[in-house]
């Protein structure tokens, strides 16, 4: 395959004339047989890069991805092209996973998107080697990385993939990667260069795109009253916005205010219904919602590119995250501003995050004891045991505090002790307990439980066979209903014994990976805790130093931070602004004294003549918005007038 059928399909399937930045490169790379690794900042156009060459190749791109929500768009958008493309994620049905695997024997799909959990699974594996793969893609590679702000293990499994088909070429993908995970990525995936070295000892096939945004504005405002500035600001924008918060209170209470100020709002966090995600996305992607308050479970994968603001109200705890959340504003190319609120209290509150998530190690072993103590498990007993686990009452019971728990788990986990899963769903499962026809003749059923047992017959299938999980949002919807409403109607069909409904229930679970130890002898090795404390407190401080910084460009100190060196300063972000160390040493107070000198005589002038000033247009809008503010130049129209003299 040649780089010129890859344009032809681009301009088939997708409309475009031409590559854009270092996509054909990496292009050239994957059809070339070569293990290669793109680094390209959000909005960069990844999905091109392993799209393309997929529909050109003979055999399935496997698409490894952590975001289901990217997984369900990307494969909606390419069927209603023509590409046949599939994807495996949790809470799908057995026949349903055999069906796309075997059209993927079969040579039917063209791209498959899988859930890196999904790579541990014999069934998946066994699949996977009766079939003609391409390559394999993976996407957000940074989260192989133990150094990464975002590790996650089951990324370690890519490298146990490999084996199947070693000899299928690899593309890494990632938006943000310092230069320590640069390297470790290459080495978890066993990155091989064209002449057989690892990739790390020459970056033949190492294609960087540079992050640096220049229609992107990066501001820190340094403010106590974070609300205030908050509705100033998404006021003044009136566009499409995120505001990015902590915590899925936080993010519930934000959108209230904003709505209560006469703001369009919206909110989104993980523990939201499936149903009800879809549509708040859906209304703020159409543009019925303004503003999308969330947590950081909203933005990956979501495909909105005329974003023009995002505001941070609460500070992430790395400059990745905080740079990768900031990428979503100004896809489109068009003027857009990031905005991080500030105060003291945040530092302090990032720096006390460093002990909540790396409490001491001791502490981590009393946790581990009481957990022990708490499920009644024998020291040399536990291991494969699986429990439910309430972390309110297990903190009641011994004295803790949950976020120093859930942290303490979180280390546990890394040791290999124990496996938490603090947001296992186990959906709603439903089976009828009549046969299809005896359903058809019932006359007893309401008008209601009809529309209810109609939308689970037009949704489900196999419910007279076997048991199956069932959305009960999704159901709602297919109804009319509401969503408690159609709660209640299944427990009254169930206790009239026409179904058997197990409601959903959100339970953490514990898992023992081994048998119970004695506390003194848990060991938290070098690995496990203290290099992973320094590169977290590496991370923190670093964000820290960016959000208090005044005298240098944010956008450099960003793209430093990433190994990208940079010369000049943006000319746009707030510190740049305010020091304009650019255009002949100008300040905005410079500016403001030529404006005063033209309009000296009292007399009203057109604006345009101030463009003799020769200075950036931001620059000439922040010296005119200071005298405005200030009283000291009114405007009627296009014509303005000094009025007094500063």
């Amino acid at each position: 395959m040649t780089i010129d059928y890859c344009k032809t399909l681009l301009k088939e399937y997708w409309g475009y004339d031409g590559f854009r930045g270092i996509q054909e490169d990496i292009i050239k790379s994957i059809l070339s047989g070569h293990d290669t690794l793109g680094l390209m900042p959000t909005g960069g156009g990844k999905s091109i890069t392993f799209q393309v060459p997929a529909l050109a190749m003979e055999g399935v791109c496997i698409v490894i991805t952590p975001l289901i929500a990217l997984m369900k768009d990307q494969v909606h958008h390419l069927r209603q092209v023509g590409i046949m493309a599939s994807a495996i994620y949790t809470g799908m049905q057995k026949d349903d996973i055999l069906r796309v695997l075997e059209n993927c024997i079969l040579g039917h799909t063209k791209l498959l998107y899988v859930s890196p959990e999904r790579l541990g699974s014999q069934l998946f594996k066994v699949k996977l080697s009766h079939m003609k793969v391409s390559f394999i893609t993976v996407d957000e590679a940074h989260c192989i990385s133990q150094w990464g702000y975002d590790f996650r293990p089951s990324y370690l499994e890519i490298s146990k993939i490999r084996e199947l088909h070693p000899e299928v070429p690899v593309l890494a993908l990632t938006a943000t990667a310092t230069p320590e995970v640069v390297d470790d990525i290459q080495d978890k995936l066993s990155l091989k260069a064209p002449n057989g070295r690892n990739l790390a000892d020459e970056a033949f096939n190492v294609f960087r795109m540079s992050f640096a945004r220049s229609n992107l504005a990066y501001i820190v405002c340094k403010t106590e009253n974070k609300f205030y500035e908050l509705v100033s600001q998404l006021s003044d924008c009136n566009a499409s916005s995120i505001v990015y918060v902590r915590s899925r209170r936080h993010a519930r209470e934000i959108s209230h205010y904003l709505e209560e100020a006469g703001l369009s709002s919206t909110f989104y966090h993980a523990g939201l219904e499936a149903a009800d995600k879809d549509r708040r996305q859906r209304d703020w992607q159409s543009g019925r919602t303004t503003i999308m308050v969330a947590t950081n479970a909203f933005g990956m994968g979501i495909d909105k590119s005329n974003v023009r603001l995002v505001m941070h109200y609460d500070c992430p705890d790395s400059l990745e995250a905080y740079f990768q959340e900031a990428g979503r504003a100004g896809r489109d190319g068009q003027p857009a501003r990031a905005v991080l609120l500030f105060n003291n209290s945040d530092r302090a509150k990032l720096l006390k995050r460093i002990g909540e998530t790396f409490p001491e190690k001791d502490y981590v072993r009393d946790v581990y004891e009481d957990i022990a103590f708490y499920f009644q498990i024998a020291t040399g007993d536990g291991y494969g045991v699986c429990r439910d686990f309430s972390l309110d009452d297990f903190c009641r019971k011994f004295g803790h505090f949950p976020v120093r728990v859930h942290s303490a788990l979180q280390i546990l986990q890394r040791a290999g002790y124990l496996e938490y899963s603090d947001e296992t769903d186990n959906q709603a499962r439903l089976r009828f307990l009549v046969n299809r026809e005896s359903l058809y003749r019932l006359e007893s059923v309401t008008p209601d439980e009809d529309r209810v047992i109609i939308a689970l017959l037009r949704n489900y299938g196999g419910l007279f066979a076997d048991y199956e999980f069932i959305d009960e949002s999704l159901v709602a919807s297919e109804s009319g209903l509401q969503a408690d409403y159609v709660h209640e109607t299944l427990k009254a069909l169930s206790r009239r014994g026409l179904v058997s409904f197990i409601p959903r229930r959100q339970a953490p679970q514990i898992r023992y990976l081994q048998r119970r130890e004695d506390k003194q002898n848990v060991r938290l090795s070098k690995e496990v805790y203290d290099d992973r404390l320094e590169q977290y407190e590496k991370r923190i401080k670093a964000f820290v130093k960016y959000a208090q910084s005044d005298d240098t460009c944010r956008q450099k100190l960003l793209l430093e931070y990433f190994g990208e060196k940079v010369g000049k300063p943006c000319g746009q972000c707030d510190v740049c602004v305010r020091n304009n160390t650019e255009h002949d040493g100008k300040t905005v107070e410079d500016v403001e004294r030529q404006i005063i000198a033209i309009l000296a005589n009292g007399d009203y002038h057109d604006v345009t003549e101030l463009l003799k000033i020769h200075v950036p247009d931001w620059q000439l809008d922040k010296a005119l918005e200071h005298l405005f503010c200030e009283e000291y130049v009114v405007r009627e129209d296009c014509k303005i007038r000094l009025v007094a003299t500063p």
